[in-house]
């Protein structure tokens, strides 16, 4: 692509943001500073449709709007240097935000509830927009806005750019975006070269951006995609486990081809093997090739591959680039993204390692096809996770396409698979290193989880598997403080018996859970902070939860 081509491509501005955050007035104020056109979209869909937005929702419902606001959108990308303002609910569709990410910057104008409640009511009493805002005529108003915001926010954390504007005046925030955009802007040559439609997301971090591809028979372009993101590297060593050793030969072939010589380490397979044993052979293995800084460590294999292989390039030389190529769906959904390296101790799992980011993930759907069924379940729990905490949409879509998903038909498994991934990857971007409260949310189900691995030694749940029954403990000790109730308990159950996923762990020793979730991570203090459901859809975390109730919640558990 053309330096033309991908100044072309970025310069669309989309102004996001919930009812009263000043989409239309800073859009209009960014576009006068940058000489570009406004486009208002609720114009574009009044002037279609030929009636008002209120008309529309009272004749037609929101589904009639949220195609015509689709469509609209799809016109408005055919031009360039545009700011557009458009609906506070748009991005919660993620064939919108995947529009507007491959066609221009998004932006988000953040602020307070009480700030867009008092300016919704101005806006109203001036009868200014009021007929654009249909969702927000409730008796009561404030607790509207706090609700419908609530259930928008995650989607609000796409945006490349967040504004907050309480205490900003519309020129102040119209001068953040346009500040903010240019800023932007010097790093879209580099976000254009890895631009294709496998990828998924483009992570930020503090150690710099990396692209996370998710496609279907993508494996042979892995030396040609190293090139791009890491740049030139005379070696690459490659670890993988014999389980998936042909696969390490391909990725070996890819790099090669492209002028990078590649050598493989070879390590016993499963979770027992994740250890400072295995991480001192892997060292004096680099030593004898004699590797350096600049050579490149690339794990093919799954989560404990991906581990070891990160802890070791983390230390080694302190510090090599790193790169992954999952090839187990439980490593493409969770272990490959989001820089957490670790390895086992024999009192608790990943209790030594470190935060350290690849340079890059390339995620193969099509070698899943060689994936047991239950292997594939276990990378199910993390993908239905992902929907259960944050998405109830990408939820719905699971149950929709369950059949084309088992069935692993490429372009479901490709699409939906890419989905999932782009909320692991949004989520590390808010939250690179667990301090805001946000990447905790990830850990839905794991308290539990890593327990009942540590309990029975490693060797008889899968890691998928033994989350899958943390979560439905988490969802029975939410059920029991009110969180949740026992409809969407059910459905959570149901949802991840359908994929073949064990919901109690019968005949685990609950004392020895008991003692594994002591020497978890997440306890502080001696608390256990539980993430746990709120709604589907809505992830919380809880210091509150008794252990009275926690015993009794791994009581049922182990009675199966």
């Amino acid at each position: 692509m053309s330096k033309a081509e991908v100044k072309s491509l970025y310069r669309n501005i989309f102004v996001t943001g919930f009812s009263g955050s000043g989409k239309t007035t800073v859009g209009r104020i960014a576009a006068r500073l940058l000489g570009w056109e406004f486009v208002d979209l609720d114009e574009e869909i009044e002037k279609a449709a030929g009636t008002t937005i209120e008309q529309m929702f009272a004749r037609h419902g929101e589904p009639y709007f949220r195609r015509l606001e689709s469509e609209r959108l799809a016109a408005a990308l055919g031009r360039d240097m545009q700011v557009v303002s458009t609906g506070g609910g748009i991005v919660v569709d993620w064939r919108n935000r995947r529009l507007m990410e491959r066609g221009g910057t998004i932006v988000c104008l953040e602020a307070r509830p009480e700030t867009l409640f008092a300016r919704v009511e101005r806006q109203a009493r001036e009868d200014t927009e009021a007929s654009a805002r249909p969702m927000l005529f409730a008796a009561d108003a404030l607790a509207r806005i706090r609700s419908l915001k609530a259930r928008r926010q995650f989607a609000y954390t796409h945006a490349r750019l967040i504004v907050h504007t309480d205490d900003l005046s519309p020129e102040q925030a119209a001068m953040e975006v346009v500040r903010g955009w240019e800023n932007i802007s010097e790093t879209n040559e580099t976000r254009a070269a890895w631009d294709s439609p496998d990828l998924a997301a483009v992570v930020e971090t503090s150690a710099g951006d990396y692209p996370v591809w998710v496609g279907w028979g993508i494996m042979d372009t892995l030396g040609e995609r190293v090139i791009q993101t890491v740049g030139e590297t005379s070696t690459t060593y490659i670890f993988t486990d014999e389980h998936v050793y042909s696969l390490a030969r391909r990725a070996q072939s890819s790099l090669e081809i492209a002028g990078i010589a590649a050598h493989i380490f070879i390590m016993p397979a499963g979770e027992r093997h994740k250890t400072l044993e295995t991480v001192e052979l892997a060292y004096d293995w680099l030593s004898h090739r004699r590797a350096e800084r600049g050579h490149l460590v690339l794990s093919v294999g799954g989560g404990v591959v991906g581990d070891l292989a990160g802890f070791v390039a983390a230390t080694y030389v302190r510090g090599m680039p790193f790169a992954q190529a999952p090839t187990s769906l439980l490593a493409m959904m969770d272990a490959s993204i989001g820089g957490k390296v670790a390895v086992d101790l024999p009192r608790g799992k990943n209790l030594v390692g470190a935060f350290y980011q690849p340079r890059l993930v390339l995620s193969d759907v099509g070698v899943l096809r060689g994936l047991s069924a239950r292997q594939m379940a276990s990378g199910w729990a993390e993908a239905i996770k992902h929907g259960l905490i944050l998405d109830e949409d990408l939820l719905a879509d699971f149950d929709r396409q369950r059949d084309a998903l088992l069935a692993l038909e490429p372009e479901s498994a490709a699409e939906l698979i890419r989905r999932s991934v782009a909320i692991k990857a949004n989520v590390v971007s808010r939250d690179e290193r667990e301090t805001l409260g946000i990447r905790v949310l990830l850990n839905y189900g794991h308290t539990i989880g890593h327990a009942i691995e540590a309990a029975t030694g490693y060797d008889t749940y899968l890691h998928g598997e033994a989350v899958s029954v943390g979560m439905m403990g988490a969802a029975n000790i939410a059920l029991q403080k009110g969180l949740l109730d026992a409809e969407s308990v059910e459905r959570q159950a149901d949802m991840l018996r359908s994929f073949g996923l064990p919901l109690t762990c019968e005949g685990v020793s609950v004392d020895a859970i008991e003692e594994a979730m002591r020497s978890d991570k997440k306890v502080s203090a001696g608390s256990i902070r539980w993430v746990l459901l709120d709604g589907i859809g809505n992830a919380v975390t809880r210091n509150d939860v008794p252990p009275e109730l926690v015993r009794e919640t791994l009581e049922k558990l182990a009675a199966g």
